[in-house]
């Protein structure tokens, strides 16, 4: 029986609020949840993250060993965490410069869905915040910056955002796509047989 744990992630800080509702295998790596959570909300995977649950830390070691970073995130399971720590909420922070905090949710863990594939996306609201646009502070100004013809950056956040960025609009069938190709690339590989001689 495989078990599946449902998770709200929100962005934090930022309105209008990015909101989604998704499900993983309760036994995914963190690494793997790092990637799922990329996907979902839209990020690059451009910079560190680290997931964290009171003052404990997993994301990725420094591998010269020169200071005390996270713990392996290669190394923990969501369902580890859980047994460990008896959490419901997990802080998942992304680009440490920018700082994007993610708050989430474990809302339930149920059997898994026959003919489902993982991760899957339940609902979706709120658009991700471009990369590097200066954490939520930031994003603020460019909303206003983009909203507002006249502003002195309008012509340069237009541009930045490609034109068409709607705060509102999660892009779940994009989301959705992201998650076929996770779910892909996870799936357990055919072995080939054995050449015989």
């Amino acid at each position: 029986m495989t078990l599946i744990a449902r998770l709200r992630i929100i962005l934090n800080d930022v309105e209008p609020m990015p909101m989604r509702h998704i499900e993983v295998p309760l036994k995914i790596r963190l690494d793997w949840l790092h990637e799922v959570i990329q996907a979902a909300m839209g990020w690059t995977d451009t910079h560190l993250y680290e997931f964290r649950v009171g003052d404990a830390g997993w994301g990725m070691p420094d591998p010269d060993g020169f200071y005390d970073g996270p713990m392996d995130a290669k190394k923990m399971t969501l369902k580890k965490l859980l047994d460990q720590t008896a959490t419901r909420t997990i802080q998942y922070v992304y680009d440490f410069g920018d700082d994007w905090d993610h708050s989430i949710r474990i809302e339930r863990v149920g059997e898994a869905t026959r003919g489902v594939t993982y991760p899957r996306l339940l609902k979706a609201a709120g658009a991700c915040p471009p990369e590097d646009v200066g954490g939520a502070w930031g994003y603020e100004e460019f909303l206003e910056a983009l909203a507002d013809p006249d502003h002195e950056q309008h012509d340069d956040m237009v541009h930045r955002s490609g034109g068409d960025f709607d705060a509102e609009d999660a892009k779940a069938d994009t989301i959705i796509e992201r998650f076929e190709r996770l779910a892909k690339k996870w799936a357990p590989q055919p072995r080939k047989p054995k050449a015989t001689i």
